[in-house]
């Protein structure tokens, strides 16, 4: 491949990366509380402007046209509804990890946590306090978001830098298989049952939606830095190696 085509595939490469990392981000804004600000970016149309050029840039299809919700209460209505309020005081949709069993999968809530968190740990990131996030939740679905947004945006500025992405993309396509994709899964599954609650269209399209759409990204970085290991199954790094590195 000449140096024109390699530098040509390396951007296309970035142009992507940006585009899951805004897809990430702006899913992260719209499962987040919500907020005025994101009641008028919705009525104004730019978030739908902005996840459709995202998403179409990955090959998807280009976002439908919805209601939205009349106010901002009534956007928070349906949001607490859904995913705060329930039986026993237990949210009928939970947005964290470790409220599904099936996704601890035999580990305590806490040894579950600790293994979320060793990726955030391993990129620099601390837990968030007073209202900068979701205190002590590393398994929350807003976090896992952002935090693949920031592992795309290492990969597209590795790439516009002429570096090796492998090692973000490897913890991408880890943190997918693991824990990404298996939460979006469960949390479609749950809201399949509680979808009589008042969500907003967008945020329910977005919900149906992100599943699948995880799945292809994991493909794809499969294709680029083969499978992600079983659990197990993982090679050890070398003692000045780390994990992703």
């Amino acid at each position: 491949m000449t140096n024109a085509n390699t530098s040509l595939a390396r951007q296309l490469q970035a142009e992507r990366a940006e585009a899951r990392e805004a897809i990430y981000r702006l899913a992260a804004v719209v499962l987040g509380y919500p907020l005025a600000e994101t009641q008028q970016a919705l009525e104004e149309g730019r978030l739908q402007m902005a996840l459709d050029q995202a998403w179409q840039t990955l090959g998807g299809e280009p976002w439908p046209e919805f209601d939205i919700s009349e106010s901002l209460e009534q956007l928070e209505v349906g949001y607490m509804s859904t995913f705060i309020h329930g039986r026993r005081g237990k949210p009928r949709v939970p947005l964290v990890a470790s409220a599904y069993a099936g996704l601890v999968d035999g580990l305590t809530p806490g040894a579950y946590l600790l293994n979320v968190q060793a990726f955030y740990t391993h990129f620099g990131l601390t837990a968030a306090v007073s209202d900068e996030g979701h205190k002590d939740e590393p398994d929350h679905l807003v976090a896992m978001l952002e935090f693949c947004a920031l592992l795309c945006h290492l990969e597209s500025r590795a790439l516009a830098n002429d570096r090796d992405a492998a090692p973000y993309r490897r913890a991408q396509r880890d943190f997918l298989a693991r824990y990404l994709a298996p939460l979006l899964q469960a949390i479609r599954a749950s809201y399949a049952k509680e979808s009589h609650h008042g969500l907003d269209p967008n945020l329910e399209h977005l919900v149906e939606m992100l599943p699948a759409w995880a799945n292809a990204q994991l493909l794809s970085l499969e294709t680029l830095v083969g499978p992600s290991p079983k659990p197990g199954e993982e090679r050890a790094a070398p003692a000045n190696q780390s994990m992703w590195d």
